[in-house]
């Protein structure tokens, strides 16, 4: 997969300012920093400074090298440039939302009022509707999408898949934007089993699919007629 620095660089800034503003409010950081909260939007957990300040953006920085370097030892890695835009896009999200957290956790810890349910649900919702949206847009590799056995024996299977994981995560993410508006246990519960529900029904598909693909290829080191019903 090919990167440049044109798209690397926001999100190595992204990440920089994280550690700046770790940085930057170290020595004026409580000792007890807010790092949890319940659905009543009230502290139910406190850490300490490397929790509260360093772990998020190390966190950052984690995710943006893995996201990065995965494509290169991935066996599928020559289909990432057909859906480079895809990826780019899910990588800036995931970031987007660790910054959003860590952003949450300044504000808590300077007294600041934020409504962290209703922040957090709409902002972690609506990284699952960009992912919804994102899905038919992958194509087969062994890292990111629906990776079942099935979808990754059948090009039919992977592609159907992840149309109907589409629609889940979108779904899902209305759900979970729902939970943080009304941030009662009925709207949690319903986006918890929303997504439950749909993931398990996504890979009860991919079987289905793949069991009526007459292309499917057979596991690595098995005889053809292995892969047959």
């Amino acid at each position: 997969m090919k990167t440049s620095w044109k798209t690397e660089l926001p999100l190595l800034l992204l990440v920089a300012a994280m550690f700046a503003l770790a940085a930057v409010s170290w020595s004026t950081a409580p000792d007890r920093i807010p790092v949890h909260w319940g659905l009543n939007g009230q502290v139910d957990r406190y850490g300490g400074k490397v929790e509260g300040l360093l772990l998020p953006p190390v966190m950052a920085a984690f995710v943006y090298l893995v996201m990065l370097f995965l494509p290169r030892i991935d066996p599928g890695r020559a289909n990432y440039q057909r859906f480079l835009g895809a990826y780019y896009a899910l990588r800036v999200a995931v970031l987007v939302t660790l910054a959003v957290v860590t952003g949450i956790i300044h504000l808590s810890m300077r007294g600041q009022p934020v409504d962290v349910p209703r922040l957090v649900g709409l902002t972690v919702g609506g990284l699952f509707f960009l992912v919804g949206n994102l899905m038919g847009k992958i194509r087969p590799n062994w890292f990111v999408g629906v990776r079942t056995p099935w979808t990754l024996s059948s090009k039919r299977s992977w592609t159907r898949t992840h149309r109907l994981a589409g629609w889940v995560f979108v779904l899902g993410g209305l759900c979970i934007m729902g939970a943080g508006l009304f941030r009662t246990p009925a709207a949690v519960g319903l986006a918890v089993a929303v997504m439950a529900i749909g993931v398990l029904g996504t890979v009860v598909y991919s079987y289905v699919v793949w069991r009526t693909d007459p292309d499917r290829v057979p596991p690595a080191g098995t005889l053809p007629s292995d892969g047959a019903p």
